[in-house]
C-alpha cells in the first residue's frame, strides 16, 4: 500500500486549491473524489459574479480550471467514497468502498449538500419540479410560474436569477425580513415579477407527476393557501458532509471545528471549505481554506 504525506478528501474547490498548493510545495499527495467530474457544488452555479478577477466565469467552467491547474501540476485523483477515517497516532488510515489508503497527514475538504425540507410531494416530486439548483434547472421553467423557498442568499440569488425568465416568482419566507445581503435584497425587491410570501412555511408540494401546486401557512394567522406554481425551488441552507467523520473530530452542527488555519481537535487532520466551522462560505473563501490546510499539513509534516 503506497503511504502518502498527505490525503486532500473532496474535489471542490477547498480542495483542488490543496492539490495546487500541496504539489508546489512537492508533497506526496492524492485526492480521494467521489463525484466523477471536480468541482464540487460550484458546478452547479450558473455564473460566478464574486471571484476575485473572473467576473461571470461559469460556475462549470470556473470547476474545470481548478481542476486542470492540479492536473498540469500533476495531481494525484481517486474515485471513492470515503466509509470513515481511522487515526493511528501519526498514521491516518483512509478506508474507502473501493480501497483504503494511508498518509501522514490528511486534509477533509468534503463540503455540503442541500438541505430538504421534508413535506409531503418533495420526494415524489423531485426532478419533476422539485428542484435545488435554480442555476442548473431554471432553464426549463422559462415563462412559467416558480417558487423558492427561503430567505438567505442563496435563496434570493435563485429567486433573482429565475426572475429573468419566469412570469412570476413567489419568495416563501417564514420570517418577516430576509436574511440575505441587502444589495441582494434590494435587487430582489425591485423587480415586478416578484411576488414576496411573508411570515409563511411550505406544507405540502402536489401534482400529479409534476408540481402544479405549493401549499403555503401563514404561520402568525394560521391561514393557507395554494400557490399556482409549476416549479419550487428549496434553498433552505446545507448540511456539512461529515458523517464519515462522526466520533473522531469535535464537530458543531455537525460543520468541523477548526478555525482559520484548518487544524482540527486531532492532530494531522485539517478541514478546509464548507465542512469547517466559519463565518462565510463561499468559493474564495473554500480556495482560502486550501491553501491554509497545506500550509498547516506542512507545518505539521515537519514535526513529525
Amino acid at each position: 500500500m503506497t503511504r502518502y504525506d498527505l490525503i486532500i478528501i473532496g474535489s471542490g474547490p477547498a480542495g483542488l486549491a490543496a492539490a495546487i498548493y500541496a504539489q508546489r510545495a512537492r508533497l506526496n499527495t492524492l485526492v480521494v473524489e467521489k463525484a466523477m467530474v471536480s468541482g464540487g457544488q460550484v458546478l452547479t452555479t450558473y455564473e460566478v459574479d464574486n471571484y476575485p478577477g473572473l467576473p461571470g466565469m461559469g460556475g462549470y467552467d470556473l470547476g474545470m480550471k481548478l481542476r486542470e491547474h492540479a492536473d498540469a501540476l500533476g495531481a494525484v485523483f481517486a474515485e471513492d467514497e470515503v466509509v470513515r477515517v481511522e487515526n493511528d497516532g501519526e498514521i491516518k488510515r483512509v478506508v474507502c468502498e473501493q480501497e483504503t489508503y494511508e498518509a501522514k497527514a490528511l486534509i477533509i475538504a468534503t463540503g455540503a449538500h442541500h438541505r430538504k425540507l421534508g413535506v409531503p410531494g418533495e420526494e415524489e416530486l423531485a426532478g419533476a419540479g422539485v428542484s435545488y439548483c435554480a442555476t442548473c434547472d431554471g432553464a426549463f421553467f422559462r415563462n412559467k410560474v416558480t417558487a423558492v423557498v427561503g430567505g438567505g442568499d442563496v435563496a434570493v440569488e435563485d429567486a433573482i436569477f429565475l426572475a429573468r425568465m419566469c412570469t412570476k416568482v413567489y419568495v416563501i419566507h417564514r420570517r418577516d425580513q430576509l436574511r440575505a445581503a441587502k444589495s441582494l435584497q434590494e435587487t430582489l425587491l425591485s423587480l415586478p415579477n416578484v411576488e414576496m410570501v411573508w411570515d409563511s412555511v411550505a406544507d405540502e408540494i402536489i401534482g400529479d407527476g409534476r408540481v402544479e401546486q405549493l401549499k403555503v401557512t401563514n404561520v402568525k394567522t394560521g391561514e393557507s393557501q395554494n400557490l399556482e406554481v409549476q416549479g419550487v425551488f428549496i434553498a433552505v441552507g446545507i448540511t456539512p458532509e461529515s458523517q464519515a467523520f462522526n466520533g473522531l473530530l469535535e464537530t458543531d452542527h455537525g460543520y468541523i471545528k477548526a478555525g482559520e488555519d484548518c487544524a482540527t481537535s486531532v492532530p494531522g487532520i485539517f478541514a478546509a471549505g464548507d465542512v469547517r466551522t466559519k463565518p462565510l462560505r463561499q468559493i474564495v473563501t473554500a480556495a482560502a481554506d486550501g491553501a491554509n490546510a497545506v500550509t498547516s499539513a506542512e507545518h505539521y509534516l515537519m514535526g513529525n
